[in-house]
């Protein structure tokens, strides 16, 4: 149902396929987006159909990153899209699907816009130098992260970008209601056992 403010997981890791999905649903990770970025056509629709099923299976929330054609097709439940994607993105189609909306930020009038749309949680980045992709923007700090928790009230926060288990304390107590990783378990050597640090500290 839209319009209420939903509770989230602490802990939300981003993957790049349905793979990492098998390894981390498992261990009890409740929330995962799957970002995409090279696969297209047939290749894509696969992989979003099999992390799906596991998601289903595992009573997780899935969240797929930038195509929301098929994510509406696909029939999923929650799409992220950054502000390059709202360009060109059908908004109203998004809504009529059902579809539950999260959205990037990384300044005021990026956060202006996100609200507009009255999104089910921003997302706030990089909050500390990130080495995923190459950005515009610097590193916000958590002084930001307090600032956008009081600008956005009850709408879920997202802290992102370099984040790790070690900065994730100080992140939820800057006013961040959920942190995401990404390559603090992809590029760990023991990616379980991060999973595991990670659900731990956000329990």
């Amino acid at each position: 149902m839209k319009g209420d403010a939903v509770k989230l997981p602490r802990f939300y890791p981003i993957f790049d396929s349905a793979a990492w999905l098998e390894r981390a649903l498992p261990l009890g990770v409740k929330l995962v987006q799957l970002r995409i970025k090279e696969a297209d056509g047939a290749d894509l629709r696969a992989e979003m159909r099999r992390a799906l099923v596991l998601a289903r299976l595992h009573g997780a929330a899935l969240v797929v990153n930038d195509h929301w054609q098929l994510a509406i097709e696909e029939g999923a439940d929650w799409l992220h899209l950054g502000q390059e994607d709202l360009d060109t993105a059908d908004l109203p189609a998004i809504r009529r699907a059902g579809l539950r909306l999260g959205i990037s930020t990384h300044d005021r009038a990026e956060l202006d816009r996100a609200l507009a749309l009255a999104p089910d949680y921003i997302a706030l980045g990089p909050v500390y130098p990130t080495i995923l992709k190459q950005m515009k923007w610097h590193e916000q700090g958590l002084a930001r992260v307090t600032e956008w928790k009081r600008l956005i009230g009850d709408i879920p926060l997202i802290a992102i970008g370099g984040m790790s288990v070690e900065r994730a304390p100080g992140a939820f107590a800057a006013g961040a209601d959920v942190v995401s990783a990404v390559t603090d378990i992809t590029l760990n050597t023991d990616p379980e056992g991060r999973i595991r640090d990670w659900l731990r500290v956000c329990a």
